[in-house]
């Protein structure tokens, strides 16, 4: 029973740190024209389109890696927040790379160009709010539906 209870909760988690990575990536991509939006209605159904989009292409892009990164956690019982953070950022990079949407088409004839690309910050963002939101839910008692061999009540 407490293993159908705690699908129940990685499921609610991973939903809630799905959303907050939308969030994440609506802010960085709507970010720079933050200061433009007013009260107006239509500029904040844009927000939270762009917000529900980035979490439904986060969920496509990211589910298969994050599902073994969860089994992997929930296995070896890792509840480290550093950890939590540094897997969602490397889990989101390799599917936004194995995706195919890390590649550029053009090539600046102009300036060099940089070494890391706002999308590939972004990305690396929304990995980072997903381990910090999924461990503030979830991560942080990672395996104890398992119980101690030997503890009281096990």
């Amino acid at each position: 029973m407490a293993l159908i209870g705690r699908i129940v909760v990685i499921l609610f988690a991973t939903f809630v740190a799905m959303f907050a990575a939308g969030v994440a990536l609506a802010l960085g991509i709507l970010g720079p024209q933050w200061h433009v939006l007013s009260g107006d209605i239509g500029e904040r159904v844009a927000f939270w389109g762009v917000a529900m989009f980035a979490s439904g292409v986060t969920a496509t892009i990211a589910f298969v890696p994050l599902l073994i990164a969860i089994v992997l956690a929930e296995g070896f019982s890792v509840r480290s927040l550093l950890a939590y953070v540094a897997v969602g950022a490397a889990v989101m990079l390799l599917a936004y790379y194995g995706a195919g949407l890390g590649q550029t088409i053009e090539e600046p004839i102009d300036n060099p160009p940089p070494l890391v690309s706002r999308e590939t910050e972004l990305t690396a963002v929304a990995g980072m709010v997903f381990g910090l939101v999924y461990w503030a839910i979830a991560g942080r008692s990672a395996g104890r539906w398992r119980g101690q061999p030997g503890a009281p009540g096990a």
